[in-house]
């Protein structure tokens, strides 16, 4: 009987692209193929040795540059013309979107806007409807299911396996995929539930021959997909599932927390490294428990919902929690249209102050502002558990832009035990992100303007006073090294993240308040 190695990877692949929610949504991944992907390669193209000599700059860090060992410029060439073949409906709509806001743009100035639907692009009649705000500022919005109906297929969707080895990967959003003689590639969608029996198998024995059959994998690569799986049976880890009275608190690293009873386990934006040699202290796939009731999500960003660590715990998995999104707008697509067409079943959508009971306790949707470049997306919630007269505040990447907003809040939920806030108080401009959506160009300095920062010292400080928490936590740094393929980041001790952060714990420690930067793993056990 084999299992599962730890040690393997497994990347989800959307036209040879790292797979994120904004590569599932119809109209967010036209706009990304078309003014990201399809830029990034054509630039790689016309000259390989830019692309070469800026990977290699820290200050490039995160950039449009394509990370490829030598020079690959004709297996880039064959990904652009496999894009517009396989996108080409994908690639139309985009330039149907661009084209209707455009129009709304220009001759929407306050009048009915009755007349412009017979001029709507054939390939967005009756799934759009136009509208204005009160300030008379025209916009689209969209029907969303439609555009799954008429634009949404997984026929290029895949899952790359291969043997992990460091922590370190390729940034995501700028190097696609060129196939890999150490990878096998299984051709199937993410919906698939024949996942969920391969990923079991980390910790339920079967016949190798059984996997190899339902998988379909050819002669050529049977041996390799062998090496994947060891006959030998995993460690018991009789840590992973708490018996205690109390509460158990785990930090998996960056925003992934654990919060545990002895009946219900949940598990916050999972991002989870996989076991590695080196002296990084981390908790891995195999410290977790044997059953997670709610996996939340805090919000629509690449680092807080992660499809390789999601699709690797759906067998497990009774609800999946999430915020819910301002409906019809481009910037913010439906999570739950996301989740369900990836394969996720039991999804629960959640708005400010609704709540959810479970024994002993109830997870609160609070209120998270900021940090989305001043676009009114709504699809992102903070937390609070309420558990065996505990309370936890997970605060994401929350921006407390209004400190009246934390009196509110404490007057609902009262004092709180322990704190998780996110200080990425310098972050990436608005057109890192959102870029490919906007249809006219943004000024460099507004682009600098509008960034995607968390909180800095008086800001987190102020969060803190407000709700008279006992412990504080600098956590969703971005600074476990496993984050990298998706973040970026390269702190120095004069960053202004680390410096602001800094900060905040030493004022924590010297009012008597329980603080640190996390980092790698860290355990708390709070009685009842």
């Amino acid at each position: 009987m084999y299992y599962l190695k730890p040690t393997v990877k497994a990347e989800p692949l959307i036209w040879r692209w790292y797979a994120w929610p904004y590569l599932i949504s119809p109209a967010t991944a036209a706009c990304n193929i078309v003014e990201r992907h399809l830029k990034i390669m054509q630039s790689y193209v016309q000259n390989p040795n830019i692309h070469a000599q800026a990977v290699k700059d820290p200050k490039m860090l995160g950039g449009p540059f394509i990370d490829l060992e030598g020079e690959k410029v004709n297996e880039i060439k064959t990904l652009i013309e496999d894009t517009k073949k396989n996108c080409k409906p994908l690639i139309d709509l985009c330039a149907a979107l661009k084209e209707l806001d455009k129009m709304l743009l220009n001759e929407s100035k306050g009048g009915s806007v009755e007349s412009l639907y017979e001029r709507v692009p054939q390939m967005l009649k009756g799934l759009v409807e136009l509208v204005y705000d009160l300030n008379n500022h025209p916009s689209m919005r969209l029907i969303e299911p439609l555009f799954y109906k008429a634009y949404y297929e997984n026929s290029h969707q895949e899952l790359a396996l291969g043997h992990v080895e460091s922590d370190f990967r390729k940034f995501v959003f700028s190097t696609p995929r060129i196939a890999q003689a150490d990878e096998v590639y299984l051709q199937t969608p993410f919906s698939d539930k024949r996942l969920d029996t391969l990923f079991a198998h980390k910790q339920e024995p079967c016949e190798l021959e059984d996997v190899i059959k339902l998988f379909n994998i050819d002669e050529a690569h049977q041996g390799l997909f062998k090496t994947f799986f060891t006959n030998d049976s995993p460690e018991q880890n009789h840590d992973k599932n708490y018996k205690g009275t109390g509460v158990r608190v785990r930090y998996f690293g960056h925003a992934c927390v654990l919060i545990e009873t002895d009946s219900t386990s949940i598990l916050f934006d999972p991002v989870i490294s996989y076991e590695i040699n080196n002296d990084i202290p981390r908790y891995t796939f195999s410290d977790l428990p044997d059953h997670i009731d709610y996996v939340v999500i805090t919000h629509n960003h690449l680092d807080h919902i992660m499809f390789e660590t999601l699709l690797q715990l759906r067998h497990k998995t009774s609800h999946i929690v999430f915020p819910r999104n301002q409906q019809g707008g481009l910037a913010d697509p439906s999570m739950k249209l996301i989740l369900k067409h990836a394969g996720f079943d039991s999804l629960i959508e959640l708005g400010e102050f609704e709540t959810i009971e479970f024994k002993d306790g109830e997870i609160i949707g609070v209120p998270f502002l900021g940090e989305h470049c001043d676009l009114n997306i709504q699809s992102k919630l903070s937390y609070c558990i309420k558990v065996k007269s505990r309370k936890f505040v997970l605060a994401a990447d929350s921006n407390n832009l209004s400190p009246q907003l934390y009196e509110h809040i404490s007057d609902i939920i009262g004092d709180v035990d322990m704190l998780f806030l996110g200080m990425e108080c310098d972050g990436a401009p608005l057109t890192w992100t959102y870029g490919p959506l906007l249809t006219n160009p943004l000024s460099r300095e507004f682009d600098k303007s509008r960034t995607l920062s968390g909180s800095d010292f008086n800001k987190a400080w102020s969060i803190t006073e407000k709700l008279k928490c006992k412990h504080a936590y600098v956590y969703a740094m971005g600074q476990e090294p496993w984050l990298n393929h998706v973040m970026a980041l390269n702190y120095s001790p004069d960053s202004k993240q680390i410096i602001e952060s800094n900060k905040f714990v030493e004022n924590c420690l010297t009012n008597g308040i329980e603080s640190e930067r996390l980092f790698g793993k860290k355990e708390w056990v709070l009685e009842a």
